[in-house]
């Protein structure tokens, strides 16, 4: 198998060596190319092709986060970004997220050998979302160049498909690629929708500026959940990284965090929020399994639909990682697969 080939971008020599060695020791990744600003990263990006780029946020001539929008608009391909200013729940990493980029690694407050060991998975795993991306980015591109469509969608509260029963209640689960995903279906939720409640996978620290990005761009309120919460129409409910499990109980219903074993591998876990809304909602449940790897929601989708209710997978020409979608429709708890642009439209009935 060729080595994974990545292109780091870094304006401290110290960072570059520190990377680089930590990368090369991984034995299956090879760098090959360096650069100090986002000038020469341009040539480099062009003369190398690398299947990856490290990129820092704070660089000469043009921030890293300014670079990280032109890659993904001109010559997408996948970007770990490597910065101090993208820790947990900072807005660089979320903006970086929502931009495109794979994943965010946060630099160490003390640089050492072993500061980057971790960053060799994460470039794999980037390396492994390379074609799709370019395949994403360039439907995303498309449409951000059409004349806006406006359907029934936005202004439509009661969420049905053709032929379908209403939804009380929306559960949405998604991994990676979920940031860009949630922010472009939210853009179109109708703000008088019913419950949605979401699990994204992101680390502790992260949610929460998440969901006050998505509130600043989304026609619909978006609240970080907190234990005991009461549900309401018009509200996204988004579960908080971390040790805790997002579930909707009781007559009267609330969010409920539950600390629990991972499930699925994950802590939130989408197939434990998915179950806990069957059981209380029944056949007026909604469920959204969106981009991802692995299989989590894949059971909870499962559950949805024996309850009676519905279920929605993204499909996997609009996926950035098609793994949690296809493990959910291989399992058969989806009821249609859909490019991400058109589930709002189905949901609401437009």
């Amino acid at each position: 198998m060729s080595p994974t080939r990545v292109l780091i971008i870094d304006d401290s020599p110290t960072m570059r060596l520190l990377i680089g060695r930590a990368l090369r020791e991984a034995g299956d990744i090879e760098i090959v190319g360096e650069a100090g600003d986002a000038f020469e990263a341009r040539k480099q990006i062009k003369m190398l092709d690398p299947d990856v780029v490290t990129l820092d946020v704070e660089m000469p001539g043009m921030r890293g986060i300014d670079f990280l929008e032109k890659i993904m608009r001109l010559r997408p391909m996948p970007v770990v970004m490597v910065s101090s200013q993208t820790g947990p729940g900072t807005s660089a990493a979320i903006e970086a997220l929502a931009i495109g980029a794979f994943d965010c690694f946060a630099k160490p407050r003390r640089a050492n050998d072993d500061a980057f060991n971790a960053l060799a998975g994460t470039v794999r795993l980037a390396a492994q979302s390379r074609h799709r991306l370019a395949a994403v980015s360039a439907r995303r591109n498309d449409a951000l160049a059409a004349p806006p469509k406006r359907t029934g969608a936005a202004s439509a509260g009661t969420a049905h498909a053709p032929g379908r029963r209403r939804a009380a209640a929306i559960g949405i689960g998604a991994s990676t690629g979920g940031i860009e995903a949630l922010t472009a279906l939210f853009a179109d939720w109708p703000p008088d929708c019913p419950p949605t409640f979401v699990v994204q996978h992101l680390p502790a620290g992260f949610t929460r500026g998440f969901a006050q990005r998505l509130a600043r761009s989304s026609p619909v309120r978006v609240v970080e959940a907190e234990d005991g919460m009461p549900i309401e129409t018009g509200t996204v409910y988004l579960a908080p990284g971390g040790i805790r499990h997002l579930m909707v109980v009781g007559a009267s219903p609330v969010c409920s965090l539950v600390e629990a074993a991972p499930v699925s591998g994950h802590r939130p876990s989408v197939d434990v929020l998915l179950h806990s809304l069957a059981r209380r909602f029944g056949k007026s449940t909604l469920g959204i399994v969106l981009t991802g790897m692995g299989s989590d929601g894949a059971h909870g989708a499962l559950e949805i639909r024996k309850s009676g209710g519905w279920t929605i997978g993204q499909n996997e020409q609009s996926s950035l990682v098609y793994g949690m979608p296809k493990a959910a429709f291989n399992l058969g708890a989806i009821d249609e697969q859909l490019a991400l642009e058109s589930i709002s439209n189905a949901a609401f009935g437009a």
